[in-house]
């Protein structure tokens, strides 16, 4: 009952229980669910999906590069899964929005995109940014807050 409901407390399930004809306490049921083994779906799920088209998935992240004046650059790229092969690359002093639909531009000329295009939850990208990967005929696939290993091979 805890894999199947991982939202549901103690308190419900024992409920649960009580209506089934079940007659345990509610605190063994809560030390029962600290050992219960977890569903790792939903890490399996993100796990596979970046494991099986590798070919068909590319990730854009920025890298920063500091210059002798103390001031930044900005590295934007793309980096296909497959091989981890960069497929383009720019740096500019002020990224925008913009600048970046026209790097994926060059980064994909002539229907040579992948599927998948992994990029995670920067300023920068706006709300132009996922506009123009749809229009390339890819699928936008933000990651999650704070979790880089999503987006590991861009990351690295």
């Amino acid at each position: 009952m805890v894999a199947e409901n991982a939202t549901w407390g103690a308190p419900r399930i024992h409920g649960e229980l009580l209506m089934l004809g079940f007659e345990v306490s509610e605190r063994t049921i809560s030390r029962w669910m600290r050992r219960a083994p977890r569903n790792p779906e939903p890490a399996q799920r993100w796990r596979a999906f970046l494991r099986n088209p590798g070919e068909a998935i590319a990730a854009t992240d920025f890298f920063t590069v500091p210059t002798l004046t103390f001031s930044l650059l900005y590295c934007f790229f793309v980096i296909n899964h497959d091989r981890r092969r960069i497929l383009h690359f720019n740096v500019t002093r002020h990224p925008t929005s913009h600048w970046i639909v026209q790097q994926l531009r060059e980064a994909f000329p002539c229907q040579s995109a992948p599927r998948f295009l992994l990029f995670d939850h920067d300023q920068k990208y706006g709300l132009e940014v996922p506009a123009a990967i749809r229009s390339l005929n890819m699928e936008c696939v933000q990651t999650s807050i704070h979790r880089p290993w999503q987006n590991g091979v861009a990351e690295r």
